[in-house]
């Protein structure tokens, strides 16, 4: 089985590597988006953490995805909480789970379309194997070597936890 540290404990070191990044990148005020479900969650908790300025924002991406034959409709879209300014900001990005790589590009779509932020960065709790797209985080809690037919899913809000399934 593989050990996968606490979500509290990943995020108290994501909180931590997040704020050392932006101070070496010089970047003040950003704006934090979360991705739903589990990067919202995990987003709300980092938002508090780093006493950001800016209302936090969240992204429900399920209009964006490109692999709809494979994982089906999501049934239960959320709006997208955006500010109608992201021209020229910088983006904090936030996941739970980065696999293939193929929600952040949906992501990063959906916010193109508000307008061209400054930079965007890439936070999320767990970086696993399966890139099927050439996105890496810029910051992580822990990397994780699963196998093809494993499955990590963040469980929450309150509270966090892991579930690993096993799939066909």
């Amino acid at each position: 089985m593989t050990h996968i540290a606490e979500p509290e404990k990943l995020l108290e070191k994501l909180a931590t590597d997040l704020e050392n990044l932006l101070e070496q990148r010089a970047i003040e005020k950003p704006l934090m988006v979360g991705i739903h479900t589990g990067g919202a969650w995990l987003a709300e908790k980092l938002h508090k953490q780093l006493k950001l300025e800016d209302d936090l924002s969240t992204l429900d991406i399920s209009f964006y995805r490109d692999d709809f034959s494979r994982i089906g409709m999501n049934p239960q879209v959320k709006p997208s909480s955006l500010p109608p300014q992201v021209e020229d900001r910088h983006i904090i990005l936030v996941d739970d789970v980065l696999q293939t790589g193929r929600t952040i590009r949906a992501a990063m779509n959906e916010i193109f379309d508000y307008g061209r932020p400054a930079s965007i960065t890439l936070a999320c709790l767990i970086e696993r194997s399966g890139r099927e797209i050439p996105i890496q985080a810029d910051v992580v809690g822990q990397a994780l070597e699963l196998s093809d037919n494993e499955q990590v899913k963040l469980i929450g809000p309150e509270p966090l936890a892991w579930e690993i399934k096993q799939t066909d």
